[in-house]
């Protein structure tokens, strides 16, 4: 069964960067696109980036673009999320999501905050 782990979360100022990553345990997520979302506090989740299991093919929410890029290194069993530019509105619960065979696998978030 694969496990997903966020950690990189934490508390920014308007403008700051946070890199938030995704790691597996006990499996490996070369094989399989990876995607980040987000859920902000009485807000539904919503898709942020993806990126296919090569890393050669990713895609972005209208709101991140030009500030988010989503990366991986299958060597380390990890996906990134580099965020910059970030915005009091980036504030959420962000997730690392696999979806296999119509079966999908959550992390348990890490929380980002950005202060104005």
């Amino acid at each position: 069964q694969l496990q997903l782990v966020e950690s990189g979360g934490g508390w920014v100022q308007l403008g700051g960067s946070l890199r938030p990553s995704c790691a597996t345990s006990g499996s490996t997520l070369e094989d399989y696109s990876t995607a980040w979302f987000r859920q902000a506090p009485g807000k539904e989740r919503e898709a942020v980036a993806c990126i296919s299991s090569s890393g050669r093919s990713t895609n972005y929410a209208d709101s991140v673009k030009g500030r988010f890029t989503i990366s991986r290194d299958n060597a380390k069993n990890t996906v990134y999320l580099q965020m910059n530019s970030l915005k009091p509105e980036d504030t959420a619960l962000y997730y690392c999501n696999v979806q296999i065979q119509w079966v999908n696998y959550w992390g348990q978030g890490t929380r980002v905050t950005v202060s104005s």
